[in-house]
């Protein structure tokens, strides 16, 4: 968004329009019917143009936290970060381009989370090196089963 017209204007009305306009109530509501698809592809969905990604995402933590689910939003911005940077699932082989991308996703998921779940993040994140999961493993949303173990529903 290099030409900056997803700052002009109402952002979050802009936002929420264009959500109505596609027949959903809330943006969590769209965006659950489109599971594991990385935010920039939701932000270009709603317009290619005039959203952003970090709009939907802070779209998305406004939500989570009216409605108390912020670990469920954790987890799910995890799917969507993990489907962008490694979208073959988790490496057979690690070697650097796999580590990279793990890398990648996990820092990603660690700059995105809110400071009050950083800590169970970055928990989850060594659990997942230090045990990785079964090749090609790929959470399609946050009720991934392994998802829910590493980072189960206790709001903090």
């Amino acid at each position: 968004m290099s030409d900056g017209r997803a700052w002009e204007g109402n952002v979050k009305a802009r936002l929420y329009e264009r959500v109505r306009e596609r027949g959903y109530a809330s943006l969590t509501a769209f965006a659950e019917a489109r599971p594991a698809i990385p935010l920039y592809l939701l932000a270009e969905e709603l317009g290619k143009d005039d959203v952003a990604a970090v709009q939907v995402l802070s779209g998305l933590l406004a939500e989570a936290e009216r409605r108390k689910q912020v670990t469920r939003f954790v987890r799910d911005v995890f799917a969507r970060l993990w489907s962008e940077c490694v979208p073959d699932g988790w490496p057979a082989v690690m070697d650097d381009d796999a580590r990279f991308a793990v890398a990648e996703a996990l820092g990603t998921w660690t700059a995105y989370t809110p400071t009050t779940h950083k800590e169970r993040v970055k928990r989850t994140g060594d659990a997942l090196l230090a045990t990785p999961p079964p090749p090609g493993w790929l959470p399609r949303g946050p009720d991934d089963e392994l998802l829910l173990t590493l980072l189960p529903d206790e709001e903090v």
